[in-house]
């Protein structure tokens, strides 16, 4: 992911960047959830599920693969919309969970990897969680995935790009 991120003009993310229906979650804002869960307001389940812990609540509600039937295939072309849609997506959100709950305890995971199809497309998944003390990390030993490109993002990180 580094090295997607190093060579991608990420520079001035806007919510121009981001797909109306992704841009409609964002705007709905943030909620809390009967044990604490942070979510998107907007893909939060009618009927409230029954999940592990807390994590696994907040990453299953919040977790969603990125708008891509629109993008060209050509990985040149297709790699640097995705990851402009997603970071757009991820800091948009981002800053409303620091409005919403008055702090930046919410992170964001993109990942990007290849589609189980015969065209093997780039697709992205993006997702936010609110680490906790007694709770394992969503993804443990990050930088030991191999199977796909994966960033943790704080709303620090998105400082850089907008």
């Amino acid at each position: 992911m580094r090295e997607i991120l190093r060579t991608t003009d990420v520079t001035d993310l806007s919510d121009r960047d981001i797909p109306p229906m992704f841009l409609e979650v964002m705007e709905r804002g943030w909620s809390l959830t009967a044990a604490g869960g942070r979510v998107l307001t907007h893909l939060r389940p009618e009927a409230p599920g029954t999940y592990v812990d807390r994590l696994t609540e907040e990453t299953t509600v919040n977790g969603r693969g990125m708008t891509d039937y629109d993008l060209p295939a050509a990985p040149d072309e297709r790699t640097p919309l995705l990851v402009r849609r997603s970071l757009a997506y991820v800091c948009a959100c981002l800053r409303k969970a620091q409005e919403e709950f008055g702090d930046t305890q919410v992170t964001a995971y993109v990942s990007l990897s290849f589609a189980d199809t015969e065209e093997a497309l780039l697709t992205s998944n993006v997702t936010f969680c609110t680490p906790l003390p007694d709770v394992r990390p969503y993804i443990p030993g990050l930088e030991a995935v191999t199977d796909a490109a994966v960033a943790e993002i704080s709303l620090e990180d998105c400082s850089a790009w907008e």
